[in-house]
């Protein structure tokens, strides 16, 4: 089997600390990437849970949002959303409307 090098850029500071984590662990940061890689290509999909950073969580109003439609599409409680044909109407009606959820 043949090998490619490869380039990947990283900030200093996460590179300094992946490399003393890794370090701790016993693998070098090589072996690392090539881990995830082939267990990208046997999985199909990123080997690991993706967490989204705190300050790109949503805010308590779109959480609630959130909440209030998955309940409506479960049907626990009535969907009683105004429907429109004209977008005209809808504007008017979002622009007059009350934004709390």
């Amino acid at each position: 089997m043949s090998t490619t090098p490869t380039t990947i850029r990283l900030d200093d500071d996460l590179r300094k600390e992946l490399n003393s984590r890794l370090d701790a662990a016993g693998i070098s940061l090589n072996t690392y990437v090539t881990m995830a890689a082939k267990q990208f290509v046997i999985q199909n999909r990123i080997p690991f849970e993706v967490i989204v950073p705190e300050k790109d969580q949503p805010t308590a109003k779109t959480k609630r949002a959130m909440v209030l439609a998955e309940a409506k599409e479960l049907g626990l409680i009535p969907d009683d959303s105004t429907t429109f044909t004209e977008v005209n109407k809808m504007m008017a009606s979002l622009d007059s409307e009350d934004t709390n959820v």
